[in-house]
Formats: C-alpha cells, structure tokens, sequence
C-alpha cells in the first residue's frame, strides 16, 4: 500500500475552500492530505532543512502577485524538479508570478483580461449573464483514458486560454477550442486578430517531466467548482442534465498526483536458453539469451500493484548504436520475454528497456554484459566454408602418394 500523499493548496482567495470544496473533498476521500494556506501565511513554505514537506501541489492563486516569503515560482520549478506534481488553475486575472511558473514548462497564457469565446458552441445560461459567450461547453477533449477517462457530457469552460510548445512529446493537449472558439478581451471590439483561434486555443493541457513528475495547467479556475460540477449543460440544442466537469476534474486530478498510470518494472532476469546462472555479468558471441521483466501497473481502487499487458514494448541490445531491437512478449501476468541471438561482434552491450508512452510514468531499465570473443579451444574443427580447402589438401595428398607408388615400383625401360 502506498503511503497516503500530502498536499498543500496555496490559495489567493479563503472563498474558495467553499466554492470548490466538492473537488477538494474528493481529493481527501481519496486519502490525501490536504493542507490549506493563503498566499500571505507567511509560514508558506514547500521544505524545511532540506526535505520537502509536500508530494503534490495545488495553486488556486491566479491573481497572486507572490506565494509568501518563503515560495516564489524558481522554488516551484525546483519542486516539480523534484520529481513531485503540480496542478495549476487560473482566470483572467492571472499574474505574472503564475505565468513565470508556466512560462517555465512551456505554456503561455494569454494577455490579462482576455477569455475563450465562442459565439457557437456555448452554454444557454451564458445568455441570461450578458450573452457574452465565454461560458463555453465543449467536447474537444484529447481521450488518453489513463488521464481523462471517457467524458461523457460537455465540459463547461469560462477562463484564459493559453498557448505551449509545438511538437514537445512532454506535453499533451487535454482540452482545447472548437474551431469557432477564440481568445480576446469580451469587453472590447475585436479588431485585430484574435490571440488564438479554434484547436490552437488550448484549455487544459498536461506535462509528464523525464523524471515523471506531472504538471497540469487549467485556464479555468471554475472549471473545478462546485457551480459547474453540477450544472446542467444545453448547447447547439443538446441537453445534458448534468456537465462532465466533475469527472473531468476527478480522472484529471488522479493522473496529475500519480494515481493513475504510474508503472514499475521488477524481476529483470536474463540468461543462457540452455541454461546457466542467472544475470551473468559476461557471454559468448552468438549465444541464444532469454529475457524477462515483470511490468506493473498501480490500481488505486483496490490499492495494489496489477499486470500491466501492452504489446509495444521492446527490448534493445545496445553497444552506441542497437544492435539488436525486439518486441517483447507479454503474458496474462505482466511479464515480457524474450530470446535473442548475440551479434558476432564483442564488447560492452546493454540490455535496455526504455518505454514512453502518453499518460504513463516512464521506465527506464539497463542492464550491462559483456560479450567476448570464443577462447581458442571454442573453435570448431572444421567448418562447411572450409570444406573445399580440406578436399584439395588431401586429394594433394593423394596425389602425391599415387606418385610416389608409381615412381618407386615402375622400372625403367632399356633402350
């Protein structure tokens, strides 16, 4: 059982413990540890002599200006460095503290005051608000069911959209715009063009770093709030009695702090097919190796470690470049095997295991052998491509011995 998380949630406004105490109370039914602060305790602090006092981190603070004298956005980073998590939340009002922090992991909000519009795919209560349509519902969400689970009703959406870096495989694009949705200031005449329009209009968007640390960046703060858990959804005509925020923020929050999709590998073994010691530190060019490692992934409904079955991971055995690439095997119970032939080339190889896939925690395995030459008594006799060389030789031989017979016993003739 792992151990249960802690997670301080630095807030800008103490309303909001009431406002979105739906999502918080799920996060402490699912045992975290919740630790409340506002952004002028001056007691804010995310370690002490050394050593974090936090697994996860919550920033519902849009409008801060600063985290307390003892955090500021370097010692966030630092934190998400760490290899620990973090879930952000903003509005309109963002600041800079909070887009350093984002700046930082490759996203960029979009100027103070501006929102996501969309004069089509809009809720009908916007209406009754000013009709101002950036109370958005949309569908656009990029299904990695290890992160967003399956969404069954509109997501509702009223905040900032934002940009990130194109083509980082660090970065995944959770929610976005409809091709009608934009950003720009609601209480100004658009006349220039807009910040971002349609897909490139991202709303929420997650990062898994190299050292699995995760990040996740909403562009609303009311994405996450009670109002909008349990608000019925009507758009284009489509009825919902109730929107997908919820379960959007619960499967969101799972992956985010690391109860979802995260793997472990154990039981590496390795040896020769016809037996011999296991993980031997050495083999002989040629020699047919098995492979095996046990893969697991964490269910955290019954709170164990289970089978994780895929069929693309592969096995590469490496000296600079592969030499060898194979996909592994995978039974019912999470192990992979494998059997291979070394190469005919001698050396340091290693035997690796390097998977990376969208929404799960990366695993890395090495494992370093030698392989040398064959010792001098290891040879073959003969060989097949030597053959003709053995036949000339004896029928030399052969030859050689007629000759001598015919000489010795011929008589010369007289003449």
């Amino acid at each position: 059982m792992q151990k249960k998380p802690s997670t301080l949630v630095l807030l800008d406004d103490n309303d909001y413990r009431n406002t979105h105490s739906v999502f918080f109370h799920s996060l402490q039914e699912r045992g975290h540890q919740l630790t409340f602060k506002h952004i002028f305790d001056e007691e804010n602090t995310l370690d002490k002599y050394g050593e974090y006092l936090y697994d996860n981190l919550v920033l519902f603070a849009p409008s801060a200006q600063d985290f307390g004298e003892r955090i500021n956005p370097d010692l966030i980073i630092k934190f998400v460095d760490s290899g620990r998590n973090l879930l952000v939340a903003v509005n309109s009002n963002i600041s800079e503290p909070v887009r350093e922090v984002a700046n930082e992991c490759g996203v960029d909000f979009d100027e103070e005051q501006t929102a996501v519009i969309d004069h089509v795919n809009f809720d009908v209560s916007d209406e009754a608000q000013g009709g101002r349509h950036t109370l958005v519902a949309l569908s656009n969400v990029h299904v990695l069911p290890v992160i967003t689970g399956h969404p069954t009703a509109p997501i509702l959406f009223s905040g900032v959209g934002h940009a990130a870096s194109e083509g980082s495989r660090l970065l995944f694009r959770i929610l976005t715009g409809a091709q009608t949705t934009f950003s720009a200031n609601p209480n100004q005449v658009v006349t220039d063009y807009p910040q971002s329009v349609g897909k490139d209009t991202l709303l929420v968007t997650a990062i898994q770093a190299r050292n699995n640390a995760r990040v996740v960046f909403s562009g609303s703060l009311d994405l996450f709030s009670n109002k909008l858990f349990s608000s019925p959804v009507n758009v284009n005509g489509k009825k919902f009695d109730k929107s997908g925020n919820e379960q959007f923020a619960a499967d969101l929050s799972k992956w985010v702090f690391q109860e979802r999709g995260l793997l472990r590998a154990h039981s590496l073994t390795h040896s020769k097919v016809d037996g011999g010691a296991l993980n031997p530190q050495s083999y002989r060019v040629k020699d047919d190796i098995k492979f095996s490692v046990v893969i697991e992934e964490y269910d955290m409904q019954h709170e164990k470690w289970q089978p994780y079955v895929a069929k693309d991971v592969q096995l590469s055995l490496i000296m600079l470049d592969p030499y060898i690439r194979q996909t592994l095997a995978a039974d019912s119970h999470g192990k992979y095997t494998a059997q291979v032939k070394l190469p005919d080339v001698y050396g340091v190889f290693k035997f690796s295991v390097d998977y990376h896939r969208q929404g799960y925690s990366n695993l890395e395995l090495f494992e370093t052998v030698s392989v040398h030459p064959f010792r001098h008594d290891e040879f073959e006799r003969f060989i097949d491509v030597a053959y003709p060389y053995y036949i000339s030789a004896f029928s030399m031989m052969g030859g050689f011995f007629v000759f001598g017979l015919v000489f010795l016993f011929t008589k010369p003739s007289s003449s």
